[in-house]
């Protein structure tokens, strides 16, 4: 039982981890000139597919997952119970 929580925990490391390549990749397609560019008559416009802040908060929400997955010593959980004496 133990053992199946582990692989499963594994996956989801290795998830995030392909998911979060992506996101680099994304994020460095946009910054190399993954832009769109048009114009009409004497205007022209420039734009990104993608919003370059959601990707950046994207890569931080993935690694701080990755980062909490990785944690080696496990949560502890502590009860407190108020006595009135």
């Amino acid at each position: 039982m133990v053992r199946r929580h582990t692989m499963t925990k594994q996956e989801k490391i290795k998830d995030l981890q392909e998911r979060l390549e992506l996101y680099k990749g994304r994020e460095k397609e946009m910054l190399t000139g993954g832009v769109q560019s048009y114009g009409v008559g004497s205007r022209n416009a420039t734009r990104y597919n993608t919003d370059l802040a959601q990707v950046r908060t994207a890569i931080k929400e993935i690694e701080a997952e990755i980062s909490a997955l990785e944690c080696k010593t496990p949560r502890k959980a502590v009860g407190v119970i108020p006595r009135d004496w």
